[in-house]
C-alpha cells in the first residue's frame, strides 16, 4: 500500500476516535446536566466542530491534491506526536471521568480536578489538540493544513474556548 493510503487510514482512524469521543461526551453531558451542570460558551461550539472536521478533511485533500510526499524524517516523529496526543487526550478523559465532555458544562459545587495531567497543566486536553493539529497533517507533509489549523485553533482556543471555561469555572465557584 502507498503511504497516502496509510495516511488516509490514519485520518479515518482519527475520525473514528472523534466519534468515540462524541459518544463519551454525550453520555457525560447528560450526567453533568442531571447534577445541575450549567452550559456556557455555546456560541463558539459550532466553529470548533467545523474546525476539527475541517482539519481531517483538509489533511486528506492537501496530501492528495498537492501530492504531498511522505518524508520519513518528518512523518515518523509527527506520527509519534499524533499517538502521544491521543494518549494525553484519553488520559484527560479518564482523569475527568463523567465530568469530561466536548462542551463547557460545569457542575456547581464540584472541586477542580487536580490529578492526572491536571497536576501540571490547567488545560492539558488543549495541549493534545494543539499537538495533534500540527502533527497529524505533517505525517504526510500537509504543511498548509498544519499552519491554517494552528492559527485558527489558536484564535478559537485563546479568544473563546479557554476564556469561556475560565468564566464558567469562576461562576460555578462563586455559586458554590
Amino acid at each position: 500500500m502507498s503511504s497516502l493510503v496509510w495516511f488516509d487510514v490514519l485520518v479515518a482512524l482519527t475520525a473514528l476516535e472523534r466519534l468515540a469521543e462524541l459518544v463519551v461526551s454525550t453520555r457525560n453531558a447528560r450526567w453533568s446536566v442531571a447534577r445541575g451542570g450549567v452550559e456556557s460558551g455555546l456560541g463558539h461550539f459550532p466553529a470548533m466542530v467545523a474546525l476539527h472536521t475541517g482539519l481531517l478533511l483538509a489533511c486528506v485533500l492537501e496530501a492528495h491534491l498537492a501530492e504531498r510526499p511522505f518524508v520519513p524524517w518528518l512523518g515518523w516523529p509527527a506520527l509519534a506526536l499524533v499517538v502521544a496526543s491521543q494518549a494525553l487526550r484519553w488520559w484527560c478523559i479518564a482523569t475527568l471521568g463523567p465530568r469530561w465532555n466536548t462542551r463547557v458544562i460545569v457542575v456547581p459545587g464540584l472541586p477542580l480536578v487536580a490529578g492526572g495531567p491536571y497536576r501540571w497543566l490547567r488545560h492539558p486536553n488543549y495541549v493534545a489538540v494543539v499537538v495533534e493539529g500540527v502533527a497529524l497533517p505533517l505525517v504526510h507533509t500537509a504543511w498548509v493544513t498544519a499552519l491554517a489549523f494552528t492559527v485558527l485553533n489558536a484564535v478559537l482556543l485563546l479568544g473563546y474556548r479557554i476564556p469561556a471555561e475560565e468564566r464558567a469555572l469562576r461562576l460555578a465557584g462563586e455559586r458554590a
